[in-house]
């Protein structure tokens, strides 16, 4: 699999990096066995960026990433986490979408700079590994003014000590990653990672974030690709979440896929590489619950696109 640079990092990755909320119980259970076996699949195909979280399966994620992961050469992955939930009893920013998280601990958000220094040392814990090289602000929109001060001077501090390579946002709106570049100091985030805002359905981030991106050399990780689902599956109550899909998104998810079947590309193999011909996009995030589920994303990842195709789904 084509590696790249990662913006200015110093970083080098893998196109398609594995997220690995799926693999912490994302709507449904995943056996230990599967989750480590779905990694190990991903590296034989190449992927060296892997993205985790302590909220994802409240905990289950980073310890599974960590089993599989430590006894790789440490120099050969690029391993990402975040900070601003601690997972501790009686936490209650609980979330439904976990299937199986272990009893009697829930995530508290918490941006503080002392939050933000614990959550590394329980992360690096669960993981195993002796370090992190992308720290993430998850979520900063649930407590901006913390997240932008307290938060982003732990992880400023953490990188100017080389605990970690890059400072990074987790974010689900454009507009927040946005802010957030233009109010802290430089220098500010090294990278971010952008859910579902840059993507056949949703370019929103395209209006604002990624020209601001480009410009400051800040590498953008596109997640979401699938649009929750809504390109694999639209059919009322799937996993995307709407009961029942708007006729209006409906039509444009028809002639999305009318479109890539004209030249022949699966519609899916067009969402995974759409955001890469961003200047600023060098890296698809995507999750998979199974081996069988990553073999078949990298080949989403290696079909060939016309260039023709692009203009073409513009339009419509």
């Amino acid at each position: 699999m084509e590696t790249v640079e990662f913006g200015r990092t110093g970083l080098r990755v893998s196109r398609l990096g594995l997220g690995l909320a799926s693999l912490g119980g994302l709507f449904a259970p995943v056996p230990d066995e599967q989750a480590v076996a779905t990694i190990d699949r991903a590296w034989e195909l190449g992927v060296r960026l892997f993205d985790t979280a302590p909220v994802y399966g409240y905990g289950r994620s980073e310890q599974r990433a960590g089993i599989a992961l430590r006894l790789r050469a440490r120099d050969e992955f690029v391993l990402c986490t975040k900070v601003g939930r601690l997972l501790e009893p009686g936490g209650t920013d609980t979330q439904p979408i976990w299937a199986d998280p272990p009893p009697g601990i829930g995530p508290r958000l918490d941006y503080s700079y002392k939050a933000v220094l614990r959550s590394v040392e329980e992360s690096l814990g669960r993981l195993g590994l002796d370090r992190i090289d992308v720290l993430h602000i998850h979520d900063p929109d649930e407590d901006f003014p913390t997240a932008v001060t307290e938060a982003f001077r732990a992880l400023a501090e953490l990188r100017a000590r080389g605990v970690i390579r890059a400072v990074s946002l987790g974010v689900n709106h454009a507009d927040v990653a946005a802010r957030f570049l233009r109010e802290v100091a430089e220098p500010g985030p090294d990278c971010l990672l952008l859910a579902g805002r840059y993507t056949l359905l949703d370019q929103s981030g395209a209006t604002d974030l990624l020209p601001l991106c480009h410009q400051l050399g800040v590498a953008v990780m596109a997640a979401g690709v699938f649009q929750g689902g809504l390109l694999a599956d639209p059919s009322p109550d799937a996993p995307h979440g709407f009961a029942e899909v708007p006729p209006s998104l409906a039509a444009r998810i028809e002639a999305i896929r009318r479109t890539c079947h004209r030249y022949g590309v699966p519609p899916l193999a067009a969402a995974v590489q759409f955001p890469l011909t961003h200047p600023a996009v060098p890296v698809v995030v995507v999750g998979a619950r199974s081996p069988t589920e990553i073999e078949e994303v990298a080949g989403l990842l290696a079909h060939d696109i016309p260039p023709a195709l692009w203009s073409d789904l513009r339009d419509v």
